[in-house]
């Protein structure tokens, strides 16, 4: 991940919840990487090494099983920004389920969801695809989405799901921005925490 240039304070940790990108991170040369030469010109820092992505949603797909224990989990994808995170992340769990002493067993469902009209947020938010909501009485569900913002979408859609009784529901996102607008809303496992205004 890259974007334009800044100076001051490195990425850390955030206690167990994410890697915290500070507002005035610069990033990481480029001349400490290979990139496409394609992108030649366009890219002035790596944000995030590749290596770093990888290792992250292992750690994370270790976490949401020692949360979900032995259950099976229906996993739930937001398309269509989480779905390159999602299919790395169950790949992930699957492996980390085949050489483990229990097996957990996933289905994966897609889900797109409809929150926007003329750049006003809608209070009816709309949700499509994906199978009957109300097979997920009972189930483990894990909510799998790419940037969580002001977290009000992603409240809504948790509204939704709780109706049908679910026994668990949890929440994976790979980005969370620090938005001037936020409700209090962080999901149960994140990949980053990063500024508002940076370009990822």
């Amino acid at each position: 991940m890259a974007g334009p240039g800044g100076s001051g304070a490195a990425a850390r940790s955030a206690g167990g919840r994410g890697i915290v990108i500070s507002d005035d991170w610069p990033g990481y040369s480029l001349d400490l990487f290979t990139y496409p030469q394609h992108y030649y010109g366009d890219l002035e820092y790596v944000l995030i090494p590749h290596g770093i992505i990888v290792d992250r949603t292992e750690r994370l797909a270790k976490d949401i099983m020692q949360d979900i224990g032995d259950n099976d989990i229906v996993v739930l994808c937001v398309l269509k920004g989480g779905y390159k995170f999602c299919a790395d992340l169950v790949e992930h769990i699957k492996n980390l389920s085949r050489n483990s002493e229990r097996f957990i067993s996933m289905k994966v469902d897609f889900v797109r969801l409809k929150s926007y009209h003329n750049d006003q947020s809608m209070q009816d938010m709309q949700i499509m695809g994906g199978d009957d909501l109300s097979k997920l009485t009972g189930k483990n569900v894990l909510i799998v989405e790419d940037i969580v913002g002001t977290g009000r979408t992603m409240k809504v859609l948790l509204n939704n799901i709780e109706k049908y009784k679910p026994k668990m529901i949890k929440v994976a996102s790979l980005l969370v921005k620090r938005t001037s607008r936020p409700d209090g809303y962080r999901p149960d496992c994140m990949w980053i925490n990063t500024e508002k205004n940076r370009s990822i």
